[in-house]
């Protein structure tokens, strides 16, 4: 290449990463969300341990949160060593990635085809639309752009490989494959994506006359060659689905045929299909979970996108002389095949993020066709296209920027996320219930039991699920909704334990009620289950100080600090011990307090109120 084209493209690259950095400036204001980010990063011991040879061994061995990618657990992990708990560091880290792979992008491209303009727009068109914005924006979707790191760099090394045929860069694709699969097995399709890469534009397949004899073009080769050369990576592909499959159903992350119906799977895939190819040509009410419709789609609706998916797919194979074109479109489908919903994982219908990969296929096809379009001109008229199209693809370009600086806002924190999600989406349960949670972190009990209940008239509660919301009804004060979340509970679980819990809320809400014997009823039951349950053992304990049983008290109190050793639980057991005449102890105890406790104040207001459930005032 002239040193004069190399720094053109030097320029272009440049240009690329500011263009990216400047529309996605507003992840530097972003927090944390609740949307994986608190098991990911902020509530994950090993995580948070930084790069230990332990977290090393835990990484390659766990099947946390449905999914094995030890790679991103160690990016996580070098991001808390780096950055500790501050969410820019890991945001940036995200952000750099993803600009880093539209520079790949542009170059793989730009190399393999020799134009640069085309190469450029299909680049700029990746780093800016806002549909990327879940993965980047999103601390816990690192996985989606380091898989994709590796993605590219395994198609620059095949690139290479195909072209000199050195065994050594065969290597390279087959190592930075499983590099890449232990990011995100969303990559599994790359043996795929290789044979379209052998077919356009290497035109290993089936080579086109103009292209074979050309300096640096590589030799063509049979179909069945070109199969078998890639069956090493078709074994990595497999073994990491297996993986994959059996890390989903260790996090019961799949959903039964009984919960989604194939019916229901397969009208999903094809008029999503429709839908992702709608957010491509026009990104807008873009949320982080598109809630999956509770009854199947329209007949006319299904049968449409059918018809226009077909026949996007004949017009391609009848103009494959273009041969752009097959190879976008067939990227497209044949990258989202793993994501479409045909096994169905999680509560979504379709997801932004899952479009990382896949779009650049629509890109290709689209900048390629008018390019095409333009060269075809007349060369009076040459000029005046390429004019055009440089202008149209300009202002396509800012106002994607644009769409994705907004986009990037709506995920600032939690309240702001989910509020623009029950905006955009109707019947979506989940967005409730996260909304839920961030109000009941910011202290507003009452508002984030109002967005509970109504995600619980959506969907039918797991009994996880009746037990979180009847806490937050005891402590928004509302012990008789509690009760009703209680009593549910105990007909939704036979699981010794979880019925144990709900008898310990039952008892909890019947003591804010002042119905002692109830609440001593309940309790007892608790305890029948699980000996060591930590509430019921406190809430007894509680009911006989009120009954001047100070000794009993203490023995309860003793057991439930053993088991759960809260500084709420160790004030409590000061008190009995300082009723039973055992001051010392209770100075002890208290000293535990002072150690163990964030926030002592809290602490002691919150005993305070057990105690005034039982009509007793603190020593």
């Amino acid at each position: 290449m002239p040193a004069s084209r190399e720094n053109r493209v030097l320029v272009f690259c440049l240009l690329l990463v500011a263009a990216t950095l400047a529309f996605y400036n507003p992840v530097v204001r972003n927090q944390f969300v609740d949307f994986d980010d608190l098991s990911y990063i902020q509530k994950n011991n090993h995580v948070l341990a930084g790069v230990t040879w332990d977290t090393v061994k835990w990484s390659f061995t766990t099947f946390r949160d449905g999914n094995w990618h030890p790679l991103t657990w160690l990016s996580h992990a070098l991001d808390c060593q780096v950055f500790h708990l501050n969410p820019i560091g890991h945001h940036y880290t995200n952000l750099l990635l993803h600009a880093a792979n539209a520079v790949l992008l542009f170059l793989l491209l730009q190399r393999a085809t020799g134009f640069t303009w085309s190469s450029l727009v299909v680049g700029a068109l990746f780093a800016l639309h806002p549909v990327n914005v879940e993965s980047v924006a999103w601390a816990a979707e690192r996985k989606n752009v380091l898989s994709m790191l590796f993605f590219l760099l395994a198609l620059h090394a095949y690139d290479r490989y195909a072209r000199t045929g050195a065994r050594h860069l065969y290597l390279a694709v087959t190592v930075l494959f499983a590099l890449g699969l232990m990011a995100k097995p969303q990559i599994v399709t790359l043996p795929f994506v290789l044979l379209l890469w052998d077919y356009w534009p290497l035109q290993r397949m089936g080579a086109a006359p103009a292209a074979v004899g050309l300096p640096g073009a590589p030799t063509p080769r049979s179909f069945a060659y070109l199969l078998w050369e890639k069956l090493p990576l078709f074994v990595l592909a497999a073994a990491d689905a297996v993986i994959t499959v059996l890390a989903q159903r260790a996090g019961a992350s799949v959903r039964t045929l009984a919960e989604v119906p194939i019916s229901v799977r397969l009208e999903n895939v094809i008029v999503c299909y429709l839908e992702y190819i709608g957010k491509a040509f026009w990104p807008s009410r873009l949320v982080p979970l598109y809630p999956r419709p509770e009854n199947l789609f329209p007949g006319w609706q299904v049968l449409g996108a059918a018809a226009l998916l077909v026949l996007i797919s004949v017009l391609v194979l009848r103009w494959r002389e273009h041969r752009y074109l097959l190879v976008g479109w067939f990227w497209f489908l044949g990258t989202l095949v793993p994501m479409i919903g045909i096994i169905t994982v999680g509560e979504q219908a379709m997801a932004d993020r899952y479009a990382y990969i896949p779009f650049i296929g629509l890109f290709v096809a689209v900048v390629w066709t008018l390019n095409a379009w333009a060269l075809g001109a007349a060369a009076s008229q040459l000029r005046i296209r390429r004019a055009w199209l440089a202008a149209a693809a300009v202002l396509v370009c800012f106002v994607l920027g644009c769409l994705t600086y907004r986009q990037v806002g709506y995920w600032r924190d939690n309240e702001t996320l989910w509020r623009y999600t029950l905006g955009i989406t109707e019947r979506n349960y989940v967005a409730h219930n996260h909304l839920g949670l961030a109000l009941a972190r910011e202290g507003r009990p009452d508002e984030a039991i109002a967005q509970f209940r109504a995600g619980k008239a959506l969907h039918t509660f797991s009994t996880d699920q009746l037990l979180a919301l009847g806490d937050y009804e005891l402590h928004a004060l509302h012990p008789r909704e509690a009760i009703e979340e209680g009593n549910a509970a105990l007909g939704a679980s036979a699981d010794p334990k979880l019925q144990a819990a709900a008898w310990s809320e039952l008892g909890q809400a019947h003591l804010q009620l002042h119905e002692y014997d109830q609440a001593a009823e309940s309790y007892q039951n608790a305890l029948r289950l699980n000996p060591d349950d930590g509430t019921a053992l406190t809430g007894l304990a509680v009911l006989a100080l009120r009954q001047g049983q100070s000794d009993a008290a203490v023995a309860q109190l003793e057991h439930a600090v053993k088991v759960d050793p809260n500084d709420v639980n160790v004030l409590l057991f000061a008190q009995a011990l300082r009723r039973a005449g055992r001051a010392a102890e209770a100075d002890s105890a208290w000293a535990q307090v002072q150690r163990i406790s964030s926030d002592p104040g809290q602490a002691q207001i919150a005993a305070g109120q057990f105690l005034s459930f039982a009509g007793l005032k603190p020593l």
